[in-house]
């Protein structure tokens, strides 16, 4: 059944109201054609991040704006220099980032930097610091070492999504340069969508993945 936009609309506020890591009260949300905008306020960057998961996880939802503020109050805010030895510390303590990783801290955003071998590595970064009260953004500039063919690169997503195959994982279409993997295709859920993004990024040599399914109600 394809939503209208008042319909999907009240189901992204009810599951943003559903989910305890989220003050659906200071979101607002707009939904045109299937776009849907995020507005507002939250506490937490991680708030901000659960957010944007919430909404995917609604059906009919084809694309995400967000365009959620991070304002800190009481206990949240802390300075640049704590905000850094908190991320010191996570990264030091996270056994998926290796050494490689720094981090810098500007008026509580974090940007990372480093070379890893691979994508779960430069994630686990992401999400180590995330989490961390007083953090507003996570500018994640953590580049891959390519290590393989794109032939080679293209049959292994390739075998990666057959192994890992959902409804309409057929769908799905495959394109290499280099280590770029570029997905394009339909698929009747973001769930799949970001199962697809998944394995191409598990597939050694993969530096960047260009995720352009689209989520479309009649797959």
């Amino acid at each position: 059944m394809i939503k209208t936009d008042m319909q999907l609309k009240k189901d992204i506020e009810q599951e943003l109201s559903w989910d305890p890591k989220i003050n659906a009260a200071q979101i607002g949300v707009s939904v045109d054609k299937g776009v849907v905008s995020l507005l507002g306020t939250v506490d937490t960057y991680a708030e901000k991040s659960a957010a944007e998961e919430a909404t995917k996880r609604v059906s009919g939802v084809r694309t995400v704006a967000q365009d959620l503020t991070v304002k800190l109050v009481g206990d949240h805010k802390h300075t640049d220099s704590e905000i850094a030895g908190a991320t010191q510390n996570a990264l030091k303590w996270d056994v998926f980032v290796p050494n490689a990783v720094t981090a810098k801290v500007h008026d509580g955003s974090v940007t990372l930097e480093g070379e890893v071998p691979w994508n779960y590595q430069r994630e686990a970064a992401a999400r180590s610091v995330g989490y961390l009260t007083g953090v507003v953004a996570v500018n994640n500039r953590i580049t891959l070492k390519p290590k393989t063919s794109a032939a080679e690169v293209k049959e292994r997503v390739q075998a990666a999504l057959q192994r890992q195959a959902t409804a309409d994982i057929g769908a799905v279409h495959v394109e290499t340069s280099g280590g770029r993997v570029t997905l394009t295709g339909h698929a009747s859920s973001w769930h799949t969508i970001q199962d697809a993004a998944d394995a191409a990024w598990a597939a050694p040599g993969v530096t960047d993945v260009a995720n352009e399914m689209t989520v479309s109600s009649t797959v």
